[in-house]
């Protein structure tokens, strides 16, 4: 008998699935792409890009779309998540600066305080919303669905700026989300933290999951995988700025929140985080002209100090590794700027900073 496994979400959290079909003993020989066209209940065409990509194995090979399907097989399949909006998509002119842009793809940078896509609280002023205004009639969309969440294979947070790829093509975004799965996307990130690190380097690792005390935020499980997902964050010390650092984070895992809630964790919260702590002073001294400082740059930087500063890929049409980087914005530069300052008071021996 067939057994479908239950599908389970990774590495993005939802912008991708995974399936595992056992090939039921008494099922007819059959091209791979019309047997999983009945069991997906999806287009022959998105089944194909998928096979394609690489996202659909037999027995943990690639297989072509003409395979035979045998009895016993083990078929295992990685496609992007095929969500519907819940609302009509209301296309926005909102400016986005993109970096790139070819026939499969663009990278853009989204600037902090931009939602990513429609959802409760936020329908509109969202960069889906801008996207479907920016490609009007051209407009890509997932296995033919309007509604779809259009080329979205990853995200990041509202109050964090950044680097996003977003796929034009069911092919694209295909073979991104395998990459995804597959923790083969260079995702670098830099993060304003506070306190003074105690290596230069290293892992935080742990199942990351809601926090039974508040659902709107996240937690790590160290030993408990019933309560999260594995995730896996290294980070390595850019510059030390006294009472904060400035780190590099490279993602193996993408949960959501990750970065904030692994830095949290080690005891060392994103700067002016208000999630999760980082928007109080954490570390310093108990003086008042600290605190007007630290105050000063909290007004600065209003946000969490989280900036997605790099991308790297396969390139789904070419086969070659591409790799993106963009600038700090201008409220994360000048933070950093403040911070340098009260690092070169210190050091000058100001008696004015304490």
């Amino acid at each position: 008998m067939q057994e479908d496994l239950e599908v389970q979400e990774t590495a993005s959290d939802d912008y991708f699935e995974t399936k595992e079909i056992v090939v039921d003993p008494k099922q007819d020989q059959l091209r791979i792409d019309k047997f999983l066209h009945g069991r997906l209940q999806s287009s022959r065409n998105r089944i194909q890009n998928a096979i394609k990509a690489g996202s659909i194995t037999v027995d943990g090979k690639p297989v072509k779309a003409n395979h035979k399907v045998k009895p016993g097989e083990h078929i295992y399949i990685v496609l992007p998540r095929a969500f519907s909006e819940e609302t009509s998509l209301l296309p926005e002119n909102i400016p986005l600066d993109i970096r790139y842009e070819d026939e499969d793809l663009l990278i853009l940078h989204k600037p902090p305080g931009l939602v990513v896509h429609p959802g409760v609280g936020n329908w509109t002023g969202t960069l889906v919303n801008g996207l479907a205004y920016y490609f009007g009639d051209d407009l890509p969309v997932l296995d033919g669905n309007p509604n779809s969440r259009i080329g979205l294979v990853h995200r990041i947070d509202k109050d964090t700026s950044g680097l996003m790829v977003i796929a034009k093509t069911d092919f694209a975004m295909t073979h991104l989300a395998k990459q995804f799965f597959d923790h083969t996307i260079e995702r670098t990130y830099y993060a304003l933290v506070w306190g003074d690190l105690e290596k230069d380097k290293g892992t935080i690792t742990g199942h990351i999951g809601r926090d039974y005390r508040d659902a709107k935020k996240y937690m790590v499980y160290p030993e408990d995988e019933d309560k999260g997902k594995w995730a896996v964050t290294h980070y390595e010390v850019v510059e030390r700025l006294y009472y904060v650092t400035l780190v590099k984070c490279n993602l193996e895992t993408g949960r959501t929140h990750q970065i904030r809630v692994h830095m949290e964790h080690l005891g060392h919260p994103l700067f002016s985080d208000s999630k999760y702590g980082g928007d109080k002073i954490v570390k310093g001294t108990v003086y008042t002209k600290y605190k007007q400082y630290v105050e000063r740059i909290f007004q600065v930087l209003p946000r969490q100090g989280l900036h997605a500063k790099s991308l790297g890929f396969i390139h789904p049409r070419t086969g070659e590794r591409v790799f993106f980087e963009s600038e700090l914005p201008e409220d994360f530069n000048d933070s950093l700027t403040l911070w340098r300052d009260y690092v070169a008071q210190r050091q000058a021996g100001k008696t004015n900073m304490p």
